[in-house]
C-alpha cells in the first residue's frame, strides 16, 4: 500500500472506530492501535492539556456508560502532506452525540513511518464556532 493510501486508512479508521450506539459498542482497540507508544492527544479545551490515547479512551468509555448513549464521527474531507517518513493529516469532521447534538471540528494528526508502518505520534483538535468556520477544503466542497 502506498503512503497516501496507508494514511487515508488511518484517518478512516480513527473516525470509524469512535462510533457507538446502545446496540453497537465502540471499537476502542482499533482506535488505540494506530498510535505510537508515548503519543499524546490534545483536546480542544483550553488551556491545552495533553493526555495519552489510553486516558482518552478511559474518559470516553465513562461517557459512553453514562450520558453519551450514542456517538458518531464522520469525515467530511481531509488533506494529507507527506515528506519522507513524516506526515500530517488534517481532517474536517462532523460529530453527532445522542442522535441529536451535531457539531463540527478539525483534527490534525502528526504521523511517522517506522518499520514500514505509519503511526500517530500526536493528535490535536478544535471545534467549529460562529467565529471559527471549517475551511471549505475540509468539508468536501
Amino acid at each position: 500500500m502506498d503512503d497516501q493510501k496507508a494514511i487515508e486508512a488511518i484517518v478512516a479508521r480513527q473516525f470509524g472506530s469512535l462510533n457507538w450506539t446502545p446496540d453497537k459498542p465502540c471499537e476502542w482497540n482499533d482506535f488505540i492501535a494506530d498510535f505510537l507508544t508515548g503519543a499524546l492527544l490534545y483536546p480542544s479545551a483550553r488551556p491545552a492539556k495533553s493526555q495519552t490515547p489510553d486516558d482518552f479512551v478511559l474518559r470516553m468509555k465513562g461517557l459512553a456508560e453514562s450520558r453519551l448513549q450514542s456517538f458518531k464521527e464522520a469525515v467530511l474531507g481531509h488533506q494529507i502532506f507527506i515528506f519522507g517518513n513524516v506526515a500530517v493529516a488534517v481532517a474536517g469532521c462532523q460529530i453527532t452525540e445522542n442522535d441529536k447534538e451535531v457539531s463540527r471540528g478539525v483534527e490534525m494528526m502528526l504521523l511517522i513511518k517506522q518499520e514500514g508502518r505509519w503511526r500517530i505520534v500526536a493528535q490535536a483538535w478544535d471545534m467549529e464556532s460562529d467565529s471559527k468556520k471549517l475551511p471549505s477544503e475540509l468539508i468536501g466542497l
